[in-house]
C-alpha cells in the first residue's frame, strides 16, 4: 500500500474519533459506546487496507494493555492483596452467576459443551479496558467503590490464568499431561509477577525514576510491553502483566510514569474500542441478535448484583453500589478472545460474541453514568449522595 494511502485511512479513523470524543464530552458521558458504534459507521461505509488494519489491530492491543497499566499505578502492591483476600467470596459469586448463564444458553442453543464452555467464559469475564476507562473518563479513580471492581476485575483474571490453558488444551485435543503442563506454567508465572511486584516494586521504582522525561518515558514503555508480551506467551493475560508493572511502580515514579503515558494511553484507547466496532461483520447480526439480545439483558443484571454486593459488603452507599455494579457490565477484549478460540467448533460463536460483546459495552458505561438519577429509584431508603 503506498503511504499516502496508509496516513489518509488513518487519518479518517483518527478524525472520527476526534468528533466523537467531542460529542460525548458534550454529552458528558464516557466515548467508550461512542468510539464502539465509530467503529461499526467505519466499517459499513469504507474498507481499510490491510496496512492501516494491521496497524489498528495492534494499536488496540497496545491500548487495552496500556488501560491496566495506568489503572495499576493507582494502588499499591499491598493494598491490591488486602483487597483480593477479602473479596473472594465475591469472586465466588460473580463466577456463578456470570459463567452459568452463557453456559447454559450455549447448551439450549445446540452448541456441545465445549463451545457452551466458551460461552460461558465469554459472559463471565468484565471487560477491565473498558472498566477502566469509564473509572478515568468520569474521574472515579478514587471512589470508594473502585478497589471493589479492580479486586473483581483481577479475582477473574487469576481464573482465566486456569481457564484459557485449559480449553485450549481441550480444543486442540490435548492430553491431560500437556494440560496439566500448561496450567502449572501459566498459575506459575501469575504467582512469579505478582510476588516480584510485592516484594521488589520499589527496586523497581528506584531504577525506573531517572531525571529525563524522555528515558522514563521509554523505559517504562518498554517494560510493559515486554511483561505484557512474556505474560502473553505464558498463557497469562497481557493485560494482567501490564497491570503488575503498574502496582510494582510506586512513589515517585509511578506519578511521574502516569503524566507520561496517559496521552499514550487515550490514543491507544480509542483505537482499542473502536477496532471492536470495525470487526463486527453487520451481516451476521441478524441470526444472532435475539439470543444476544436475551444474554446481554440476563448477564447485565447478574454482572451488577456481583458489583452492588461486593460494594455493599465495603460499606458504599447506594450511588457508589450502582456506580460498582454497572461499570463491571461490558464485555470486551478476553470475549472476543475466547469466542474465537472456537470458531472452528461453533461458527455461529463469533458473531453471537461480538454483538453481545457491543450491547454490554453499551449498556455499561451509558448507564454508569446516571448513577445520580437511577441508584434512588434502586434504593429508596439509602442516601442519594455520593459516598
Amino acid at each position: 500500500m503506498p503511504l499516502g494511502q496508509l496516513f489518509l485511512e488513518l487519518g479518517a479513523v483518527i478524525l472520527a474519533l476526534a468528533l466523537v470524543g467531542r460529542a460525548a464530552g458534550r454529552l458528558g458521558i464516557t466515548p467508550i459506546p461512542l468510539y464502539l458504534l465509530a467503529g461499526i459507521a467505519l466499517g459499513a461505509v469504507m474498507h481499510l487496507g490491510d496496512a492501516p488494519e494491521e496497524f489498528i489491530h495492534t494499536g488496540a492491543e497496545i491500548g487495552a494493555v496500556l488501560l491496566l497499566f495506568i489503572l495499576g499505578l493507582e494502588y499499591t502492591s499491598r493494598e491490591l492483596q488486602d483487597n483480593l483476600a477479602a473479596n473472594r467470596k465475591l469472586g465466588l459469586l460473580d463466577l456463578a452467576l456470570n459463567f452459568t448463564p452463557g453456559f447454559l444458553a450455549g447448551l439450549l442453543l445446540g452448541f456441545t459443551p465445549l463451545p457452551a464452555v466458551l460461552l460461558g467464559g465469554v459472559t463471565y469475564l468484565t471487560s477491565s479496558g473498558i472498566a477502566s476507562k469509564i473509572l478515568a473518563d468520569l474521574g472515579r479513580l478514587g471512589n470508594r467503590e473502585t478497589p471493589v471492581i479492580l479486586a473483581v476485575c483481577v479475582l477473574e483474571d487469576v481464573v482465566m490464568a486456569v481457564y484459557l490453558p485449559v480449553v485450549a488444551a481441550l480444543l486442540l485435543g490435548g492430553t491431560l499431561v500437556a494440560v496439566g503442563v500448561n496450567l502449572m506454567v501459566a498459575l506459575g508465572a501469575f504467582a512469579l509477577a505478582f510476588f516480584l511486584a510485592l516484594h521488589y516494586g520499589h527496586v523497581l521504582s528506584r531504577i525506573m525514576n531517572v531525571e529525563s522525561d524522555e528515558a522514563l518515558l521509554l523505559g517504562v514503555l518498554g517494560l510493559v510491553l515486554v511483561v505484557a508480551g512474556i505474560a502473553d506467551l505464558l498463557k497469562v493475560s497481557a493485560a494482567i502483566g501490564a497491570f503488575l508493572v503498574g502496582i510494582a511502580l510506586s512513589g515517585e515514579a509511578a506519578e511521574r510514569a502516569r503524566r507520561q503515558m496517559e496521552p499514550l494511553r487515550d490514543l491507544f484507547a480509542a483505537v482499542f474500542f473502536v477496532f471492536f466496532g470495525l470487526q463486527l461483520n453487520l451481516s451476521t447480526v441478524p441470526s444472532v441478535l435475539l439470543p444476544a439480545v436475551l444474554l446481554a439483558v440476563v448477564t447485565s443484571v447478574t454482572k451488577f448484583l456481583v458489583g452492588w454486593q461486593g460494594a455493599a459488603q465495603a460499606g458504599v452507599q447506594a450511588r457508589g453500589r450502582f456506580r460498582a455494579g454497572t461499570t463491571l457490565i461490558p464485555r470486551g477484549e478476553f470475549s472476543i478472545l475466547i469466542a474465537g478460540l472456537g470458531l472452528a467448533v461453533a461458527p455461529s460463536l463469533g458473531p453471537l460474541a461480538a454483538v453481545y460483546v457491543l450491547l454490554t459495552a453499551i449498556i455499561g458505561p451509558v448507564l454508569t453514568r446516571f448513577d445520580a438519577q437511577l441508584a434512588p429509584r434502586l434504593v429508596r431508603t439509602q442516601p442519594a449522595s455520593a459516598p
